[in-house]
């Protein structure tokens, strides 16, 4: 299975709670441009002797040595030995060429390990309970390789996306701690930022959740008229922004006081506001 989709969309989360339901052991990988094969399936390590004297023929003594490079598995071996499940978190930050194990992994259900060729071990057997879960981020972010056609060819890929609003609701009153309405007006002014810009990616679910836990650590509730929560939107969500100035002069703080007005007046006008005006 592979996960692909913008940061903050919950691709490792539910990662974990696929392999969770798969009942077996699971083992993180993160991608990292600094992989090599070697990383995924092992090296050799070291080296050890051995020297036999034999004085069986007291005017004779016969020395025998023999030396043996050490082989240590990594975590790809060993999770195909005993049937883990791999979580490889943004794999397409290895270069393409250290994720070729799983070429053979995925369609023989072999792994080849060059450095056991001359010990008659060189192709292990995957184990049957193995699985493999794939995260990803688009490839236009910055640190991302483009994966290898035929190793997408392998997987099934699934797309994500952002959050809907009640899951964002529901999610940032969870890990925060804050009143489901307070949760309400943060996720509005997020989703309302997030519009700006090109992309329309940033600011994520992880935006709410850090300007509501942060509500939530002073203990005080979400309104308009409350400084503390414009300045803590303008820290938050400046820095995910579309750089958007005029004159030399950023228009994102304007913006953001803005839309934090405009959402936290949206939720004063209670319904029962609206019928005695009419």
């Amino acid at each position: 299975m592979h996960l692909s989709g913008p940061a903050g969309t919950g691709k490792t989360t539910l990662a974990f709670h696929v392999a969770n339901h798969l009942g077996r052991p699971a083992i993180l990988l993160h991608g990292d441009h600094e992989f090599g094969s070697s990383d995924l399936i092992g090296r050799e390590s070291g080296y050890r002797k051995s020297r036999v004297v034999d004085n069986y023929i007291s005017s004779v003594v016969k020395f025998e040595e023999e030396g043996r490079a050490l082989w240590i598995d990594n975590r790809i071996t060993t999770a195909c030995r005993l049937g883990h499940t791999i979580i490889y978190d943004e794999f397409n930050r290895s270069p393409p060429e250290a994720n070729n194990p799983f070429l053979s992994i995925l369609s023989e259900g072999v792994l080849n390990v060059p450095g056991l060729h001359g010990r008659g071990e060189g192709y292990i057997a995957v184990h049957p309970g193995f699985r493999v879960i794939f995260t990803s981020n688009p490839s236009e972010y910055t640190g991302v390789h483009r994966a290898q056609d035929a190793l997408l060819d392998r997987m099934i890929t699934i797309q994500l996306g952002h959050y809907d609003r009640d899951s964002e609701v529901r999610i940032t009153a969870i890990r925060s701690g804050i009143p489901v309405p307070d949760a309400k007006t943060i996720v509005d002014i997020v989703r309302e930022v997030r519009g700006l810009g090109v992309n329309n990616h940033r600011p994520t679910i992880r935006a709410c959740i850090a300007i509501a836990a942060i509500m939530a650590h002073r203990g005080v509730r979400v309104s308009a008229d409350n400084a503390l929560l414009l300045q803590v939107c303008q820290d938050v969500l400046s820095v995910d922004s579309a750089k958007i100035t005029r004159g030399g002069e950023p228009l994102i703080p304007q913006r953001i006081e803005q839309i934090v007005r405009k959402v936290c007046g949206q939720r004063d006008k209670t319904p029962g506001k609206r019928r005695n005006k009419s």
